[in-house]
């Protein structure tokens, strides 16, 4: 168990928690957000004991393993796999110790405990956890120098999963993954062993591989159960309860201060007046809720061009004289929303380089309009900024001689307001530097947008943000990104790139992670299908009464599950001497969620039964 006691800490002066307080019971999977720049990754440190605490207790078990990823793994000579067996400290003193012990005694302890830790598959393991984040069996036995920084992301990732600590950190794990790869790591965390906390802005890596969310917003933290959208939810209703309250108070104290000044000068009336002065003094103030800052993209709006603004035949690509990409037959108007779906190496980012002129046309025939512009985002060059000047002056270099005022506000139409506009783009925030390449992408009004992980570095709303500007955007995107929420609501065409060509895919996203989650497994023999017999009336009626059963079950929980919610919603709840009663309606809240999710599977599985029989 992870227990945050009353802590405090500040930065500079700058308060970042103040008597916040949370309990993680073994074994939870916890995902962390709040705001940027709130103090999730300074948590983490404080956490590790890299920090020390201004007040307050942060304790764990004694002898817990707290392990990370702090940084990529080293370039060195050493394969990948022996670089990840390697991050099991007391795996790989062990090994050693079992080739240089020569007393008995310690000889069989040694090797008791190997057997305890499972040591002999641990390279099976190691090779596995490589095999889900994206390096192939050749890979795996090749020095980890050959690889770049964000490869070596992924070893440093792999080792630390490898090692299994007690309490596993995970900063923005997703960051330098790629759609395969995330979805792996989704399963994964789910069935980790042991505690887990991930700071995370991937929606789905916060709706299925977690059980609970930590929220951390005016230096307070707050545990809420279930996923992310679960605590969206919770969070918004409590946020209008006491918003409501608040105004309800405010009301109140209005309507009594109007008393006090009236009948304050009046004999008769003093003592009321006097009376409802001191009501006044004795209200405890309820606080209304802070709107969150508005998180905006502006994409200026291209002028229409005939279609199609790219077609290719039999078009041919790649590097230098190695052909990636083969028999590529696409066409392009202005109204697609394309995503690109493909395993880690197969060409999403080759076809988008393509695509974006950044790339030469082996063979094979491309007719592009005559006045096509394009815009190209990729996660690189975010790191291609010039770090020692502003935002200003990058649009100031792209744009000479236009007046300041109007740069201005194009950046603000990005979120970066006058203090970020004069601010050096090292002192920027990952999410600001996403926020200026993006509108240095944009800045000539393209027809097509190339986005090639455009959310690695923006946070949940930001991305909601970019999901909004993208609907609003009346050209072409072609889209490569990790995250499902987004390509769910922005792409209407899929195109798959394997095996040296790219084809629409015909099936939706949620058929496409089903099929790259059970890939792996082996295919079963189908059997032969019975025939079916056609249900009777009264079965008919009967599946039927099952259904309506199945909805009322479901509404009566509704209805529990809305008191709750509006009991966790009352303020005084969340008075630290209320930490026990808090902790029992958050309890019954999780219980009902829990009741709620198997009503709702008891019902989906009456309606097909139902739709089953209506339809033989």
């Amino acid at each position: 168990m992870l227990r945050i006691d009353d802590i405090s800490f500040s930065i500079e002066g700058r308060p970042l928690f103040e008597g916040a307080s949370a309990t993680i019971p073994a074994g939870h999977k916890v995902g962390l957000v709040g705001p940027n720049g709130a103090g999730k990754t300074t948590l983490f440190r404080l956490i590790r004991g890299q920090l020390t605490l201004d007040g307050g207790e942060i304790t764990m078990p004694e002898r817990a393993r707290i392990g990370g990823v702090a940084q990529e793994a080293p370039a060195s000579s050493k394969t990948l796999i022996e670089t990840v067996l390697e991050a099991d400290q007391e795996r790989a003193a062990l090994m050693v110790e079992a080739e240089t012990a020569t007393d008995a005694h310690r000889i069989a302890e040694v090797q008791t405990r190997l057997a305890d830790i499972d040591a002999w598959s641990a390279e099976g393991r190691a090779s596995s956890i490589l095999k889900g984040l994206g390096f192939s069996e050749t890979d795996q036995q090749r020095p980890s120098s050959d690889f770049s920084g964000g490869w070596r992301m992924r070893l440093a990732l792999a080792g630390v999963l490898f090692a299994q600590p007690d309490l596993l950190l995970l900063d923005e794990p997703t960051n330098y993954l790629d759609l395969e790869g995330a979805l792996w790591l989704e399963t994964y965390l789910a069935k980790y062993p042991h505690t887990v906390i991930v700071i995370s802005h991937d929606r789905g890596l916060l709706n299925r591989a977690v059980g609970a969310i930590l929220h951390l917003e005016a230096r307070q933290l707050t545990l809420y159960q279930g996923g992310y959208d679960t605590f969206a939810r919770t969070r918004a209703e409590r946020r209008a309860v006491q918003a409501a309250a608040a105004r309800k108070q405010d009301d109140r104290r209005a309507h009594l201060q109007s008393f006090v000044d009236r009948f304050r000068a009046k004999a008769s009336k003093a003592k009321q007046a006097q009376a409802r002065l001191k009501m006044i003094e004795k209200m405890e103030t309820i606080t209304a809720p802070e709107d969150a800052a508005q998180q905006v993209f502006s994409f200026p709006q291209p002028d229409q061009l005939s279609p199609p603004i790219v077609a290719l035949e039999g078009g041919v690509t790649g590097y230098d004289d190695r052909a990636v990409l083969k028999r590529l037959t696409l066409r392009i108007d202005q109204d697609d929303r394309i995503a690109l779906l493909g395993r880690n190496g197969q060409g999403k980012s080759t076809l988008s380089k393509l695509l974006a002129g950044r790339l030469p046309l082996m063979d094979g025939k491309q007719t592009v309009s005559s006045k096509l512009r394009i815009g190209y985002f990729a996660q690189h060059q975010v790191d291609e900024l010039h770090l020692d000047e502003t935002p200003l002056q990058h649009l100031q270099r792209e744009r000479p001689g236009v007046l300041q005022s109007k740069l201005r506000a194009q950046l603000a139409g990005f979120g970066l307001m006058a203090a970020q506009a004069e601010t050096e783009v090292g002192r920027l925030s990952g999410g600001q530097k996403a926020r200026l390449s993006l509108l240095l992408a944009t800045l000539d009004a393209p027809h097509m947008l190339i986005l090639d992980e455009p959310t690695n570095h923006l946070d949940i709303e930001s991305r909601e943000a970019l999901i909004q500007a993208l609907a609003a955007y009346s050209g072409a995107v072609i889209l490569v990104s990790h995250d499902m929420h987004l390509l769910s609501l922005v792409a209407d065409r899929l195109w798959l790139v394997k095996d040296g060509t790219v084809t629409p895919y015909d099936d939706d996203l949620d058929a496409y992670r089903a099929m790259l989650l059970t890939s792996e497994k082996p295919a079963k023999a189908e059997k032969p299908k019975p025939k079916i017999a056609r249900p009777s009336r009264d079965e008919v009626q009967a599946l039927r009464s099952d259904l309506r059963k199945c909805e009322a079950r479901i509404e009566k929980i509704e209805e529990m599950r809305e008191k709750l919610a509006k009991k966790l919603a009352d303020p005084a709840l969340y008075e630290t001497e209320r930490a026990g009663e808090l902790a029992t309606w958050n309890r019954k809240y999780a219980e009902v969620m829990e009741g709620l999710r198997k009503a709702e599977a008891l019902w989906e599985a009456a309606a097909e039964k139902l739709e089953t029989a209506e339809s033989t």
